[in-house]
């Protein structure tokens, strides 16, 4: 399930500076229902991955190919890290977020196990992307919304996001702790105010995935993260400080029946 040493070492060969500087790039987004593109039917549900534009700058920008109900595994064998992989270029961005679905053990199409399974798809997207010269970036799942009987805020992710950790450390790439800082935000929140982070509305509670607010917020996070790790330099970033009106958020009418995929 991984590519040749000298497959990754010619990709990298080809991140070369275009026209006397980097070109414009590109942030692909890898990744599951909490980061996915939401339509007019769905909303208010909105995915973290449809507000990481409002940080940044317009020579960075998203293609967004998260999916509903995906896991690492599933999103390979679909063949949607292929596409990806068709389409990437040198200087790009892979950046990859599973584990919601990999945790689903009574589901073969989409289990992982965290220190085994998990990992090797992962590899495939550091390998996939360090093979065309873009740079993977792997983060830790956003937590859902879960509380003990003393109001804390409590993990859901088993071992996947140590799992992680540890990979990224062994193959060099950069993490995003997306399910640490969550995990800290929906802490400092509480229970109540969470409850507009999160898609509850009349008619749903939704502990799992996001309303505008809550999908800001994660972005926020995210985009904070890449700074940190200096994957983006301090002028690809905008606004990490501002408030984003939640209006800037909007649900495009789905083309044909694969974007409700």
């Amino acid at each position: 399930m991984s590519l040749t040493r000298r497959q990754v070492a010619l990709g990298a060969l080809a991140a070369v500076p275009l026209r006397g500087g980097w070109r414009d790039r590109t942030l692909y987004i890898a990744g599951d229902s909490t980061a996915a593109q939401k339509y007019s039917t769905e909303a208010p549900e909105t995915g973290w991955g449809m507000a990481i534009p409002f940080f940044l700058r317009r020579g960075v920008k998203v293609a967004n190919h998260a999916v509903n109900g995906r896991s690492s595994k599933s999103f390979v064998d679909e063949g949607r890290l292929e596409a990806i992989l068709s389409a990437i270029r040198p200087g790009d961005l892979l950046l990859v977020q599973f584990a919601h679905n990999d945790e689903k053990i009574a589901d073969p199409v989409r289990y992982t196990e965290p220190w085994t399974t998990y990992q090797d798809y992962l590899r495939l997207y550091i390998e996939g992307a360090r093979a065309h010269g873009a740079r993977p970036v792997l983060a830790t799942p956003v937590e859902r919304r879960r509380f003990d009987v003393d109001g804390n805020a409590v993990p859901t992710h088993g071992d996947y996001p140590a799992a992680m950790r540890a990979l990224a450390q062994q193959e060099r790439v950069a993490l995003l702790d997306i399910e640490a800082l969550s995990l800290a935000l929906w802490q400092r929140l509480g229970v109540e105010e969470t409850k507009v982070y999160f898609n509850w509305t009349d008619t749903e509670q939704d502990n799992t995935h996001f309303n505008p607010p809550g999908a800001i917020a994660v972005a926020r996070l995210v985009a904070r993260e890449l700074a940190r790790t200096r994957v983006l330099a301090p002028h690809d970033l905008v606004r990490l400080r501002d408030e984003i009106p939640t209006s800037w958020i909007t649900w495009p009418e789905a083309t044909d029946a694969s974007d409700l995929r």
